[in-house]
C-alpha cells in the first residue's frame, strides 16, 4: 500500500503539474493575444473542459487524497525520511487547493456568469472580470507548487525504494 499510494501521489501529481504549467506558459499567453470576443469565448470553452471527472476525480483531487494516504501511510518512525518528503509534498499541494479555491475559482466564475454578451463592449468588461494578469501570476505559482510537490514524491519514492531494497535483505 505504501508503495502503491506513493507511485499514484507521484503520478497523479505530476499530471496536475504540467496542466498548471501549460496553462501559464501557453495557453494564457495565447490567448493574451486575441480580441475580446475570441478570448472569453474560447476561455469558457476550456473552462467547461476541464471540468471534467478526469481533471477534479483523479489529477486534482486524486493527487491531493493520494498523498495524504502516502503521509499516513508513512508515520511509523522507520518511515520518517519518506514521511518528510511526502509531508513536504502534501504541504505544496494543500497551497495548489488554497490558491484554487481561494483565487481561480472565483475569477473564473466571474467570466463564466458574465451575461449578456452581445456587443463588444460587454465581452472587454468580461474579460476584465477575470483580470488575467492575477489569474496567471497565481496560476504560475499552481504550476511551482504542484512542481515542487511533485519532486518531493519524487525523492520520496526513491527514498521508499532504497528501504524497501534494504528491508527485504
Amino acid at each position: 500500500m505504501r508503495t502503491a499510494s506513493l507511485v499514484l501521489a507521484t503520478i497523479t501529481t505530476g499530471l496536475t503539474a504540467g496542466v498548471f504549467t501549460d496553462w501559464s506558459n501557453t495557453i494564457m499567453p495565447g490567448l493574451s493575444d486575441v480580441d475580446d470576443r475570441t478570448f472569453v469565448t474560447a476561455f469558457r470553452a476550456l473552462n467547461d473542459a476541464i471540468e471534467n471527472p478526469l481533471f477534479i476525480g483523479v489529477e486534482f483531487l486524486g493527487a491531493l487524497l493520494f498523498t495524504g494516504l502516502a503521509v499516513v501511510l508513512h508515520l511509523r518512525a522507520e518511515h520518517r525520511r519518506v514521511l518528510i518528503w511526502a509531508g513536504a509534498a502534501l504541504a505544496f499541494y494543500l497551497v495548489t487547493h488554497v490558491v484554487t479555491y481561494g483565487v481561480h475559482l472565483p475569477l473564473n466564475e466571474k467570466i463564466m456568469d458574465a451575461a449578456p454578451l452581445d456587443t463588444d463592449a460587454d465581452f472587454a468588461a468580461a474579460r476584465a472580470q477575470l483580470d488575467e494578469a492575477k489569474w496567471t501570476a497565481w496560476n504560475t505559482v499552481r504550476a511551482l507548487t504542484t512542481t515542487i510537490a511533485f519532486a518531493c514524491l519524487t525523492w520520496a519514492l526513491a527514498i521508499h525504494r532504497r528501504f524497501s531494497h534494504r528491508t527485504e535483505r
